[in-house]
This record gives C-alpha cells, sequence and structure tokens, in this order.
C-alpha cells in the first residue's frame, strides 16, 4: 500500500495575528492612495531582503488563479526570503490573511510541476536510493523540490543548503543537456553557442534553460513562467515529434 506522500513545506512559522494586522483594508475613497503606498512599502521591505532559491515559477496567482505568465509588474512577496508572485495587491493581502492555507497549495503545485523533472536517484544528504525507506521525502526549500530519503535528512540539508542545491543543478544540468529542446536563447531568441559564445546554463525549478548570455539571466528572472513554460512546450513539441517519427518508421517497415 503506498503510503501518502509527505510534505514538508520549508517556510518559517509566520504569526498569522502579525499578518493579518498589516493586511488593513483601506475604505474606497481613498483605495488607490493606499495601494500605491503598499507598493511603495512592499518594495522596500523586498530590498532590505534577500531571494533565497528560486524566482516563483508557478504561472498563476495562488489567491485569484489569474495568469502571472505576461504580467510587467507583478506585486513580488518576498516570505523569509521565498518568492511568491500575486497579480495585484488584493491577492497579497489575502494571501497575508491566510498565509498558511496557501503555502500549502504553492507547494503541491510545485512537488506536481517538478517531480517529473527531477534528475537524481538518491538522497542528495545521505546518498541512499530514493524510496528504500519509503516513499522520497519531499519538500520544497526556496521554490525548489528537493527529494531526500528520510525526515532526518531535513536538518542537515538546511545547514548546508547551498552546497545541497549545487549537486542538484548539477545533476539537472547533466540529466537536461542533450535532449535540451531549444538552439536559441529562450529570452533573446539569439542562435545559442554562436557569436555570444558558450550558452550560460541556468536552473530554475528543476528545468535547465540556456542563454545566450548572463544579460538574459535577469530578463527571464522578470517573468520565470512566461519563459519556463516556453522551454516546456518546445519540450513536448520534440517529443511529439519524436513518436510521430517512431510510428512513421514502424509503418515503413510493415508494422500493424
Amino acid at each position: 500500500m503506498q503510503h501518502p506522500r509527505k510534505i514538508l513545506t520549508f517556510t518559517l512559522a509566520v504569526s498569522i495575528a502579525a499578518l493579518s494586522a498589516r493586511a488593513s483594508i483601506a475604505q474606497d475613497h481613498d483605495h488607490g492612495h493606499q495601494a500605491h503606498e503598499n507598493q511603495h512599502a512592499q518594495k522596500a521591505e523586498n530590498a532590505a531582503e534577500k531571494r533565497i532559491g528560486d524566482p516563483y515559477p508557478l504561472a498563476e496567482d495562488v489567491v485569484n488563479g489569474e495568469s502571472l505568465a505576461e504580467i510587467d509588474k507583478p506585486v513580488v512577496f518576498l516570505l523569509h526570503g521565498r518568492e511568491i508572485r500575486f497579480t495585484d495587491e488584493k491577492s497579497l493581502e489575502t494571501f497575508k490573511a491566510h498565509t498558511e492555507e496557501y503555502l500549502i497549495k504553492i507547494d503541491d503545485q510545485i512537488i506536481k510541476q517538478q517531480t517529473p523533472l527531477y534528475p537524481m536517484e538518491t538522497c542528495l544528504v545521505s546518498g541512499e536510493q530514493l524510496g528504500a525507506m519509503g516513499d522520497p521525502y519531499d519538500i520544497v526549500f526556496g521554490n525548489r523540490l528537493v527529494q531526500l530519503c528520510c525526515k532526518g535528512c531535513v536538518s542537515k540539508f538546511k545547514k548546508d543548503s547551498e552546497k545541497y542545491l549545487d549537486t542538484l543543478n548539477q545533476a539537472v544540468i547533466k540529466k537536461q543537456l542533450e535532449t535540451y529542446p531549444m538552439q536559441t536563447c529562450v529570452v533573446s531568441g539569439e542562435t545559442l553557442g554562436g557569436m555570444m559564445g558558450e550558452p550560460i546554463d541556468y536552473v530554475a525549478a528543476n528545468r535547465l534553460v540556456r542563454f545566450c548570455c548572463k544579460g538574459c539571466i535577469k530578463k527571464f528572472e522578470k517573468k520565470p513562467a512566461k519563459y519556463l513554460m516556453m522551454v516546456a512546450s518546445h519540450e513536448k513539441q520534440g517529443a511529439e515529434s519524436d513518436e510521430g517519427g517512431q510510428m512513421h518508421n514502424h509503418e515503413d517497415h510493415g508494422g500493424g
């Protein structure tokens, strides 16, 4: 019998009372002015805090379900360094009022998104085969799925997360490089390995993304969901093309 998937949200406990206090709603007559002030305050708060891990990888606002992929100026919130994006201030305030509920939803979506891409068959910390001690122990750290053999490895991972994430990044690159589906930079459209020199290999959401130059990384991080979907779309097209070619060859050889 399969055990329920064990999920550990790697976010420090947040005081609901404190968040609720910050989420007071302005009256209709000055709502626009208050929203403008909130944006400035949020930018100042984010500037004082450094992002931990990946930019937000999900394509939809967890609160209202609207697309984040094409929004030029999403509301970016750092929760103890973890980046979360919203379409507007209203969604952010709702999130602050029900933080734990929405974090569970975000983590569930990230695990679903990244599990098929996960490159390792062993625990990052212990080296044990994943699944040997039961279902892998899934954690989400800085918007990144990490699979461990057991709960006991969590504290060790936290103590040296940068080292372990670097190992995970290298595993992603090694596994996905040969089958990377694009010959051009996902941001600029420039040919990879052309006049700009060797491609820049970057990992987000356990997916390899290749750029023509370092300058494209900042542009990618402004709209990560958009560009991640573009790479995934090319990957899907390539897989469908391969399947079509195999079927065609099978028919040519008299297959039924």
